[in-house]
């Protein structure tokens, strides 16, 4: 049940990023600036950005298929993978916005987005782990049978 509900949020998390980076695509100048190194910048062209992000969204997505296909039977990984897959979009959401708005030529206070970009990592080195923990936690603690309770 847990499975069929990840599933559900991640196509919406596709979809959601997807949508977002079409947007953000529409409003970038011709030079994305994606560094910045004291005075100068990093930049790159638009459109190299734009597959550059469509490129590692599609592979990032497309391992949740791989992962479905090499693991058939191992419920709770795919449930723990489909949930990383959803993480990394909330990341790409957030990392594709912010750029957008670097990229602006309003006046921003990056002060007031700070928990967000910081979160979105922090969720990512989270979820991350919380699969070794949950192997060493099985491990110590196996699951019991109703027949045992």
């Amino acid at each position: 049940m847990v499975l069929r509900i990840f599933k559900a949020f991640w196509f919406l998390s596709m979809l959601t990023t997807l949508v977002v980076l079409l947007l953000n695509y529409a409003s970038l100048p011709q030079d994305v600036a994606v560094q910045e190194n004291g005075v100068s910048q990093v930049s790159i062209d638009k459109e190299a950005f734009f597959y550059l992000c469509m490129g590692l969204l599609a592979f990032i997505n497309v391992l949740v298929f791989i992962v479905n296909k090499l693991y058939p039977k191992h419920t709770d990984f795919r449930t723990w993978f489909y949930g990383l897959v959803i993480v990394f979009n909330i990341f790409f959401i957030i990392s594709i916005s912010l750029i957008n708005v670097y990229n602006s030529n309003e006046k921003f206070n990056y002060n007031s987005i700070a928990f967000a970009i910081y979160g979105s990592v922090g969720l990512l080195v989270l979820w991350t782990v919380a699969w070794p923990v949950y192997v060493i936690y099985l491990k110590f603690f196996p699951k019991q049978s109703i027949s045992e309770l």
